[in-house]
């Protein structure tokens, strides 16, 4: 027991199991080819940002970010050590504040409890039985969330008086964890990540798709919102052939958007179109996680998470036959690549067209786009062992 506590301690006060060291190039932390990076070098091409492979604790990692706003409003991150892997994937939208606020401060929120939950339970757990147990649980994950929203509603209420309408800024928030075997994943809103899992000696790939999304337009999220507020008939609202949760907004779950969630935000001076005509009696949005837990099995070939950008222009299915067949290097590049492909499609246009499009009037043609692509390396996995060096990474911190 003694010597579980210490490693755990060792963990809590150095998580990544070294020190790394900080990078900053193009405004990206984690640049360049040293401690935090996992041996990834970034690109940049345009409006894409990208590390073609990398490596991390259970195994190798592709990144890619597209812009369309004028300001990027995505954020994410891979950070991984001793205590595991942790990916973010946080879809903001009215501005980029929620996002940025999330990426600074969910991670160390999650560290944290991850820790002190984790020291108190090896105590206790170990003097009943004599054994230790793992330290994260979806309890540790969903009070990281909580503490988050705690904090960024915090943050509103102490610029209201000047920023009124950090009021209506919010993110989508997609998290996975892998913890000694297990994976761990915690939405809000419509991020998604897909497993891609071998099909026996097949050599055919499945798609598994493992999160839970919260967005209007799919009916069970509607009969859950309606459910919740019974004596409310706009509570939905179909919108120009778009379901909106009081005919406003998409989603139904997210850290931000306070405006729908404390009557005291939902008033002048915010935006008219953010201000309900009737009192609000209670929160209409909610920033409780849906988490599930995956056992890891050898068949388990990679996740892709991914901002809804993707999803609009790519299927599960086609999403993982990509990525299975070609080589890694480049995954995520390639699946960004190939949702402009389809987008511009949509809109008879040629590819090489859609790339010359600026930012700002690219969103009129797709999202912004946020993908991570993590290959499983079962060796460590069932050895429950870590590579090293450690990685702390967060794409695009600045795209102006």
């Amino acid at each position: 027991m003694l010597q579980g506590l210490m490693n755990l301690l060792s963990v809590c006060w150095n998580p990544f199991g070294h020190e790394v060291e900080s990078h900053e190039t193009n405004g990206v932390l984690g640049g360049g080819d040293g401690g935090g990076s996992g041996g990834s070098r970034e690109g940049k091409d345009g409006l894409l940002w990208f590390r073609d492979i990398g490596k991390y604790g259970s195994g190798e990692f592709s990144m890619a970010v597209i812009q369309a706003n004028q300001v990027l409003e995505d954020q994410s991150q891979i950070e991984s050590g001793q205590f595991g892997t942790f990916v973010g994937i946080y879809d903001g939208h009215g501005g980029p504040e929620a996002a940025r606020y999330v990426c600074d401060n969910l991670f160390s929120h999650f560290r944290v409890r991850h820790c002190v939950v984790g020291i108190l339970k090896l105590c206790v757990y170990a003097a009943i039985t004599g054994e230790s147990e793992g330290v994260v649980t979806a309890e540790t994950i969903q009070r990281a969330f909580r503490q988050t929203e705690e904090g960024f509603t915090a943050l509103v209420s102490e610029l209201w008086s000047t920023r009124p309408n950090m009021a209506t800024v919010g993110t989508c928030c997609l998290v996975g964890v892998i913890y000694q075997q297990t994976l761990f994943i915690a939405n809000l809103g419509d991020s998604r990540v897909v497993l891609g899992k071998k099909v026996g000696n097949t050599g055919g790939m499945a798609a598994m798709q493992l999160s839970t999304e919260h967005n209007a337009n799919i009916e069970a999220i509607r009969h859950e919102l309606k459910e919740l507020h019974p004596t409310d008939p706009q509570i939905v609202v179909l919108k120009h052939g778009v379901w909106r949760v009081k005919g406003i907004i998409q989603v139904s779950r997210s850290i931000g958007d306070v405006y729908m969630k404390h009557a005291q935000y939902n008033r002048e001076p915010i935006n008219a179109r953010f201000r309900l005509p009737e009192p609000m009696n209670m929160p209409i949005l909610s920033a409780n996680p849906t988490i599930i837990s995956h056992a890891l099995h050898p068949n388990d070939s990679f996740l892709i998470f991914a901002s809804d950008g993707l999803w609009e222009h790519l299927s599960n299915e086609k999403a993982v036959a990509i990525v299975h067949s070609h080589p890694r290097a480049g995954s995520a590049k390639r699946l960004v690549q190939a949702a402009l492909q389809e987008a511009a499609r949509k809109r008879e246009m040629r590819y090489s067209d859609l790339r010359k499009i600026d930012k700002k009037v690219r969103r009129h043609f797709h999202d912004d786009i946020t993908v991570i692509v993590l290959f499983f390396n079962h060796d460590f996995i069932s050895r429950d062992a870590v590579q090293d060096p450690p990685v702390s990474i967060r794409s695009a911190l600045e795209h102006n």
